[in-house]
């Protein structure tokens, strides 16, 4: 039964009117306000209920009022809605994805990439500037390790070919002897010579980095996503140097006799909290992470004159962050406030069929391969015209669905089983939605549908998409504050639900000219919200399946 479009709660308006008054009076408050109250053009009928004055918008006026903006806003639907009016338009950065040369792309990398890239997408659709940055791990000791490995066991024909599995591959044959006294004497000396710009050090390593990023493109596009900026901490020596002496000029910087430093964090200032900025293996003293973070950060500044910088990493790093924001509090840069660090949780279970996951093309590997197969036992597969395209991009879908439906705070189990269902709340169910309603489209002319005639469209099923199409401002905007991808799966798998019900319950085939009309510009509108939507996630819509 309807109860209504919106719902007044009487005891919210109503002066002295307190929780635990009798229902029998609440009813009756209720009762002499709706008396008080007219329908008008919007308003087509006021009821009562326990405590609660009920409106119900009028059904033509709603139809036409969402349908003509969906298709007038197409790409910009629910962008440009008065929710965000009084929110500025502003510089962001955003840091994400940042794997270590070398070293595999963790399931962590993963979640970074898909989830700044959300961040990203969602910034740049409600109208702010959006640097997305890559931070490469492109420079420490391992690199010295690297080097020495590979005059050992490199081979430039697959460094060039396959330079993240070829490195990989050298690292961990070198790894094997790095307890070895003359293996790492051979790796300092290497490190030192990258860090005094010798030129054939330099040039193997600026080999190293080239090709990997070279390669890394190639598999971001595989996932849709693309960088503005490499960046990496190879680019901050000089300046971390600058930054070490600004901390010390400030006397935040605490040095041992051994030469090692550490800025205090503690209120009492008893070390009881601090931050390792200089450390010593014994011999030689280097700067840490910490200090690059930190020239990193101010550099950003000077360069993007950012109004927010955000940080996508995974949970353990979160005290690192802390840390960073605090000293540069300490150090006087009040623009720390505009920071932020969206920290995420972990996945576990995450496997191929060859075992464990080492690198990202791994993972697209699999969730391709497996996708196909589902796509060959399925019925209706025949009529794709590169399925392995199509397999991929569901696929994507899939993972990406599964990764976003909680928050990203919370750690979850990977099941391929359940991210690649068909039925139930998962992308494969999303892309096949918009596959269906996509060739809806076509079969009856795909031209976009204007002049149609509303009073056809007053079933509750058609009004139930309408009213969810109605609210789709409001997700965006929730997500847009707490940053969480999960308003906008819910809502987008809610949409396809309701779509799928209206598909079955409103034929287009077989019904006269103008229902036929109402009911297609119905489903092209859903279709449009749902391709927006799935876009903003990082999720490339399919047209066949």
């Amino acid at each position: 039964r309807h109860v209504g479009d919106f719902q007044l709660s009487v005891a919210s308006v109503e002066e002295g009117t307190s929780s635990d008054c009798l229902v029998p009076d609440l009813q009756l408050r209720a009762q002499k306000l709706a008396e008080k109250l007219k329908c008008d053009a919007v308003v087509s009928e006021i009821s009562t209920g326990p405590g609660t004055v009920n409106f119900t918008v009028n059904r033509e006026l709603l139809a036409k009022t969402v349908l003509q903006q969906v298709l007038k806003d197409g790409r910009e639907y629910g962008t440009k809605s008065e929710l965000f009016s009084t929110v500025p338009k502003q510089k962001a950065v955003i840091e994400f994805s940042s794997p270590n040369i070398a070293k595999k792309f963790h399931i962590g990398h993963l979640r970074s990439t898909i989830i700044g890239n959300f961040i990203a997408n969602l910034k740049a659709a409600l109208g702010h500037e959006v640097t997305r940055i890559n931070y490469l791990g492109d420079w420490g000791m391992q690199f010295g390790l690297l080097g020495v490995g590979f005059q050992q066991f490199g081979d430039k024909e697959k460094l060039k070919s396959s330079p993240l599995q070829h490195l990989f591959e050298v690292y961990v044959q070198i790894n094997k002897a790095a307890a070895d006294e003359n293996t790492k004497r051979l790796a300092k000396d290497f490190f030192r010579k990258l860090e005094e710009h010798d030129e054939q050090a330099l040039s193997l390593w600026k080999e190293f980095r080239g090709f990997s990023i070279k390669e890394y493109t190639r598999i971001y596009k595989r996932l849709g996503v693309h960088f503005d900026e490499y960046s990496g901490e190879s680019f901050y020596q000089e300046k971390s140097r600058e930054v070490l002496k600004a901390l010390e000029d400030k006397e935040l910087l605490q040095k041992t006799t051994q030469g090692t430093g550490v800025v205090d964090l503690s209120e009492k200032k008893d070390l009881s909290s601090f931050s390792t900025v200089i450390r010593s293996d014994g011999t030689s003293l280097y700067i840490t992470r910490q200090v690059i973070y930190l020239a990193a950060a101010i550099d950003r500044m000077n360069k993007y004159k950012w109004d927010t910088m955000i940080y996508v990493t995974d949970r353990s790093q979160s005290s690192h962050f802390q840390h960073l924001f605090q000293i540069l509090k300490m150090m006087g840069y009040d623009w720390v406030e505009r920071c932020q660090h969206v920290s995420f949780g972990l996945v576990q279970g995450m496997k191929t069929r060859k075992g464990e996951v080492i690198f990202l093309e791994d993972v697209l590997d699999e969730v391709r391969l497996r996708m196909l197969e589902n796509m060959a036992s399925a019925k209706t597969t025949k009529e794709v015209e590169d399925p392995v395209e199509t397999a991929e991009k569901v696929g994507l879908a899939a993972l990406i669905i599964q990764d976003f439906r909680g928050l990203l705070s919370s750690d979850y189990q990977f099941s391929w089983d359940r991210a690649l269902q068909s039925r139930g709340d998962t992308g494969v169910f999303l892309q096949y939605t918009h596959a269906r309603l996509h060739s809806l489209e076509q079969m009856h002319g795909n031209e976009p549908v204007t002049d149609i005639n509303v009073a056809c469209l007053q079933e509750p099923d058609a009004i139930s998409v309408l009213q969810h199409l109605l609210r789709y401002d409001e997700v965006l905007y929730r997500s847009s504050q707490d940053l969480q991808p999960k308003h906008i799966v819910s809502y987008l798998l809610t949409l396809s639900h309701l779509a799928a019900v209206a598909h079955r319950a409103l034929p287009v085939k077989g019904s006269t000219p103008a229902l036929a009309q109402a009911r297609l510009c119905l489903f092209q509108a859903a279709r449009s919200v749902l391709a927006n939507g799935m876009e903003l996630l990082g999720i490339t819509p399919v047209t066949r399946m």
